[in-house]
């Protein structure tokens, strides 16, 4: 599976469930730690692990395993999909570690065109 495809179909899963904020930072040019970072924000305990169960859920339907889960019981779960990072965020911990910030030279994709692509 492409990288991109994997950020569309994770996008898509997070937009199911009510994600806000959804972002997508290219930073394939900036580091070998990834070539994107997607970053969304839960707004309770259980809107928080329902994301990141769903986009497990349907990148393993498509063939994609996680490579690693972090934070399962925190307020910050990161899935890794080795090119691709799901981070997915209380309000108070993104603001607080602002990835976007960090990351501000990587390219933002536009996540409506995901989300609206028809394939959904």
């Amino acid at each position: 599976m492409e990288n991109i495809e994997i950020v569309k179909t994770a996008v898509k899963a997070i937009d199911s469930k009510n994600g806000e904020n959804i972002e997508v930072i290219d930073i394939e040019d900036l580091t070998v730690l990834a070539e994107y970072f997607v970053i969304v924000t839960a707004s309770s305990t259980t809107q928080l692990k329902s994301i990141a169960q769903e986009v497990e859920y349907k990148l393993s339907l498509a063939g994609c395993e996680p490579h690693h889960i972090d934070g399962r019981n925190t307020p910050w779960i990161c899935l890794d999909y080795n090119s691709v990072v799901v981070h997915i965020f209380y309000k108070d911990q993104r603001d607080f570690y602002s990835l976007e910030r960090l990351w501000e030279d990587g390219k933002k994709l536009d996540t409506a065109s995901f989300i609206s692509d028809g394939d959904k």
